[in-house]
């Protein structure tokens, strides 16, 4: 007790308290009002969740309407092959709504998640070149070992070229959506709560979790998926932005779905460039999970995130990234 006693007068005197103790700030009583707001604004957890429920609302309210839409566009030969754009274009919206929306509360640029860079161009482009050479160096991979066989060309000419475009427009949406909800709005919030690597870990986990659900996935793909949500994290902690994160997951997908063909996470796009089928042990050629379930991608991801340290480690390093620095007191 003597000891505790001795603290609390050493507090005491570095506040120049005298003869009694002054009444406790607002800010440090509990009051119903601190349940919700900190000193940093809302608290973390009631921004996710009103960032969630704002989500939830638009999926509700346009449901119905998008569900037609698509529907009408799957029976229209002309349209159907770009319902996957207008799929993923309009939950890109969404989440770039809610995040607007947040943005207005918290009295922050909507661009303050993840989105402000002088470099914006330089990464982007940078990121789709090291996604298509990535999963390009994946594939050769596991096609000089025989896991991967090629049964050549499946388009050709104007169907080519149309395709490529409609899938590298859908893949381009879908990087923006998942990227900006998991880490964007969502990482920069959990951030205040639990630190930057904490946020990284358990969104990432929860960006496997969305796999799940896919048939053919596996084990291995879902672990290739939460580590890849990790590299992301890497890059954004290095360049305090989403832009390089965005062009890699896009060009990624792009070149799995598209130009080879190959499944992502179980699930193989109609119109692609080459066929392709996997061949022998699951564990190897990743099976029906396509690349991303092979034991080849643990390699692959080291290299990536390897890559990324070198390129972008030497920082000053009093600077902190945006997610952390933009939602400092």
């Amino acid at each position: 007790m003597n000891g505790l006693d001795r603290q609390g007068d050493r507090t005491l005197d570095s506040e120049d308290v005298e003869s009694e103790p002054a009444p406790r700030s607002p800010s440090s009583k509990w009051t119903l009002r601190s349940s919700f707001v900190g000193p940093q604004g809302i608290r973390s957890g009631w921004s996710m969740l009103i960032f969630t429920m704002i989500v939830v609302v638009e999926v509700l309210i346009t449901r119905f309407p998008i569900n037609h839409l698509l529907h009408s566009m799957k029976h229209n030969p002309s349209l159907e092959a770009w319902s996957p754009v207008v799929a993923a274009g309009i939950l890109a919206l969404l989440v770039l709504a809610a995040t607007a929306i947040m943005a207005k509360i918290e009295q922050r640029p909507v661009l303050s998640y993840g989105f402000i860079d002088k470099r914006r161009l330089s990464r982007f482009v940078l990121g789709i070149a090291g996604g298509v050479a990535a999963l390009s160096a994946l594939v050769l991979a596991l096609k000089m070992s025989g896991w991967l066989i090629f049964d050549g060309r499946a388009l050709h000419g104007k169907s080519a070229w149309s395709y490529g475009l409609q899938w590298g427009v859908a893949f381009l949406f879908t990087a923006l959506f998942e990227e900006s909800l998991l880490r964007g709005y969502l990482q920069s919030t959990l951030t205040r709560g639990v630190g930057f690597w904490w946020a990284a870990v358990l969104l990432s986990l929860a960006f496997g979790a969305t796999h799940l659900p896919n048939r053919g996935e596996s084990p291995i793909g879902i672990f290739s998926v939460v580590a890849a949500g990790l590299v992301f994290c890497l890059s954004l902690w290095l360049t305090k932005s989403l832009y390089w994160a965005v062009g890699l997951h896009a060009g990624w997908d792009w070149s799995q779905s598209y130009l080879y063909g190959v499944a992502d996470s179980g699930q193989v796009a109609s119109g692609h460039l080459f066929a392709t089928h996997p061949s022998g042990g699951l564990i190897w050629s990743g099976g029906p999970t396509g690349p991303e379930g092979s034991i080849y991608m643990i390699p692959t991801m080291a290299v990536i995130a390897v890559g990324v340290w070198i390129a972008w480690s030497r920082r000053d390093p009093r600077q902190e990234p945006a997610a952390i620095s933009a939602t400092s007191p």
